[in-house]
């Protein structure tokens, strides 16, 4: 049945060895399923006769990036085939000055796109903490954010338009380059955040800015987490809007400090990490005074300014790294990526340290506060079942408050197949059956992708 895919690709692009079988059986959520084959599409046509060959024979097809995901978004769960990306699709096809795009193919790094448009003067803002290897291609698939997200949004803010093959080989077009485009209906909104599973992108054109003149770091002290939630919300609508607006907890700051020694108030009940950006002097520091009072007035005992590249750089380290940091809790980290609107962020907060209490299990918690998203991260044994099992109860709480207060079960991470069981939670039925409408007008055989997003 396979022989038909390696003559598509040839021999040097098709596997079906252990050595390939097992690396790409995992992502970051150290879940493992393993396909029965590994291809690596050279171009758009080949990527268009290996579905239409898998939809006529049933095949399930796993797009796949750098694997970086942690909702097991990228598991070939039903086995089948996964499409690897990462090898030929990996080009910056244009950078368009005059019309601040760039058209790019979907295994292009973040970071270094960022760093290709800003030897441009431009600027593109979406940048997770997995910039230095996540794929734009992965970074649509899920919509990610990451540290700027507070003033300049998240990657469906960027996405202009879109090419993808159908499941049926069909190749389209979605979008324009131009600003404005209410013809028909919105494919690229609704390929955004699809997790693959209605078609494989294959390529990208992004919106591009200008890249701000200047920009500062600070960091503000608090004694409590309550006090920190305070002050982000309320400078946040004081007329301020900081590019970055980060959050670490007690746990996450000494598990940095333990760690990487980047000289955090290890003692602190929770720091605010905050930038801002603009095109003069005087603009970065109204902003940094108004910060500075929004803080004081929430009780921030220490509020410091970086005062070179190191110091700023030293900043942000910490905050990038808090995530490998806290494995010093447990071995098995369930990571959770809720969103909450800002001001309802100290009784989240509030509501995660009583669930933490009453399950007997570590909850360090990091974020992107700024745009009301949390990383909640329960800390536990995976070899004992019983701990494992208080944990998961744990999560299934922390959704359920999640949803009480208005927010919704990820901010970035997406569904897969981590969150899936939880969809219910957060949808109606009705929504539910919309969902699974739309899946069936795309892939009415179920091969892109299946088992995700509880459908």
């Amino acid at each position: 049945m396979y022989k038909y895919l390696k003559n598509i690709v040839g021999e040097n692009d098709y596997f079906d060895d252990m050595a390939h079988l097992s690396a790409y059986c995992y992502d970051a959520t150290r879940e493992r399923f393993e396909p029965n084959a590994v291809v690596f599409p050279e171009n758009e046509d080949e990527v268009s006769r290996i579905l239409k060959y898998c939809n006529e024979n049933k095949i399930p097809i796993t797009p796949r990036g750098a694997g970086s995901g942690f909702t097991g978004g990228a598991l070939p769960k039903n086995g089948g085939i996964v499409l690897a990306m990462e090898k030929y699709f990996n080009k910056i096809l244009e950078i368009d000055k005059k019309n601040m795009v760039a058209r790019v193919q979907p295994a292009v790094i973040n970071k270094h796109l960022q760093e290709i448009v800003e030897k441009e003067g431009l600027f593109y803002p979406p940048d997770p903490a997995s910039q230095d290897y996540s794929t734009i291609g992965g970074n649509v698939s899920e919509n990610a954010g990451g540290m700027r997200a507070a003033k300049y949004g998240i990657t469906k803010d960027y996405v202009m338009a879109l090419r993808a093959v159908l499941p049926n080989g069909d190749i389209i077009r979605a979008g324009k380059k131009t600003i404005k485009d209410v013809a028909g209906f919105n494919i690229v909104g609704i390929l955004v955040a699809s997790e693959g599973s209605l078609g494989v992108i294959t390529e990208i054109t992004l919106k591009l800015l200008s890249k701000p003149k200047y920009k500062k770091s600070a960091i503000g002290i608090f004694d409590t987490i309550n006090d920190a939630m305070e002050a982000v919300y309320q400078t946040m609508a004081s007329g301020v809007t900081p590019v970055a607006m980060e959050f670490l907890d007690n746990l996450s700051i000494r598990a940095v400090e333990s760690k990487f020694k980047k000289g955090l108030p290890a003692d602190a009940g929770a720091i605010l990490i905050t930038q801002v950006d603009g095109s003069m002097k005087s603009e970065i520091e109204y902003q940094l005074e108004n910060i500075e009072y929004q803080f004081k007035q929430n009780k921030c005992t220490n509020f410091k300014i970086a005062q070179d590249e190191k110091e700023e750089n030293d900043l942000w380290f910490a905050r990038r790294n808090v995530s490998q940091s806290i494995n010093i809790y447990g071995s098995k980290k369930l990571n959770e990526d809720i969103t909450v609107p800002r001001a309802a962020l100290p009784e989240l907060l509030k509501k995660i340290d009583e669930i933490s209490k009453k399950y007997s299990v570590i909850i360090p918690c990091f974020g992107h506060t700024g745009d009301g998203n949390v990383h909640t991260n329960v800390m536990v044994n995976g070899d004992d079942k019983n701990e494992l099992d208080r944990g998961y109860e744990a999560i299934t709480e922390i959704f359920k408050a999640t949803i009480k207060l208005g927010g919704t079960l990820s901010g970035e991470h997406g569904i897969g197949i981590s969150k899936a069981p939880f969809m219910k939670l957060a949808f109606s039925d009705e929504e539910m059956e919309l969902f699974k409408s739309i899946k069936k007008a795309f892939d009415p055989n179920n091969i892109l992708n299946p088992g995700k997003m509880g459908l």
